[in-house]
């Protein structure tokens, strides 16, 4: 009998190590979800906070180059239409590129998702 009790012995360890295992496991993805969250919500965070100061630049800086271009063609309309057509420029040549634009961030994205 103590063959079988020996054997009982040692299924029930196996039981209680496979169950500790198990819950050791479920914390830890538990934290890894919440430590790639947090990364990602503060990362887009300040993704938002320094794309919004960057466009309050640009609109500081295209309203400026608007009426010194004004002044040097003499006409504030021309010159908004100067800078539209560079933006469209701009905008066209960012369309053709975003194929790249995409890998760079989904290579970054990557390289802090699954680290």
């Amino acid at each position: 009998m103590s063959v079988i009790e020996s054997l009982n012995d040692t299924s029930n360890k196996a039981v209680d190590t496979g169950q500790q295992l198990y819950e050791k496991t479920r914390e830890y993805y538990k934290l890894k979800i919440f430590q790639q969250l947090a990364m990602t919500t503060g990362m887009f965070g300040k993704m938002f906070l320094i794309g919004s100061l960057l466009l309050l630049a640009m609109i500081f800086f295209m309203v400026a180059g608007i009426i010194y271009l004004g002044q040097i063609l003499g006409s504030i309309a021309l010159a908004c239409v100067v800078m539209g057509m560079l933006l469209l420029i701009v905008a066209a040549i960012t369309f053709k590129v975003r194929k790249k634009i995409d890998n760079a961030v989904v290579r970054k994205l990557s390289l802090k998702f699954f680290d």
